[in-house]
């Protein structure tokens, strides 16, 4: 079993009340192999939602405390997206997920590449919130982009 960011499979959960759906990881959740999570909406953020950046850094400075993540109208949401993290990360570990593919470009969820916190559409290297926490707890973070990879080797 794996873990899949919500918008992947086809949940309407992004910031702009958009999905980002790809067919065979929604399939992959439909037949009880996947599991959905979208750390932003469990830590409490709404849909739709204010874009968000991280400001200063990438996920890692976050949680180290020196990078916060803003709107972009300046509101701080960098707890939201601290206990987002947190929250999905219980529930993945509950259900023993070792794995899980996630939406590259989102300040939680990116895995390689985040926007670079000027709301101009740029992007930096380097993980979002949760794909940060995710690796810092030992999870294997993959980038949507990498899926087919995880799908040849699990047994999905």
């Amino acid at each position: 079993m794996i873990g899949i960011s919500a918008c992947l499979g086809g949940v309407c959960c992004r910031y702009d009340g958009q999905a980002k759906e790809i067919s065979a990881l929604k399939k992959l959740v439909a037949s009880g192999q996947a599991i959905l999570v979208c750390p932003e909406v469990l830590g409490g953020l709404p849909i739709p939602r204010e874009p968000a950046e991280i400001i200063g850094g990438d996920g890692f400075d976050v949680w180290n405390d020196t990078a916060q993540v803003l709107t972009n109208t300046g509101e701080d949401v960098t707890d939201l997206f601290k206990q987002g993290a947190i929250t999905a990360y219980q529930k993945l570990r509950e259900e023993k997920i070792t794995t899980i593919i996630l939406k590259e470009n989102s300040p939680s969820c990116g895995n390689n590449t985040i926007y670079d916190g000027t709301f101009s559409g740029n992007h930096r290297s380097g993980p979002g919130v949760a794909a940060a926490y995710f690796i810092l707890k030992g999870l294997e973070v993959v980038s949507e982009s990498d899926w087919r990879i995880v799908m040849d080797r699990e047994e999905v």
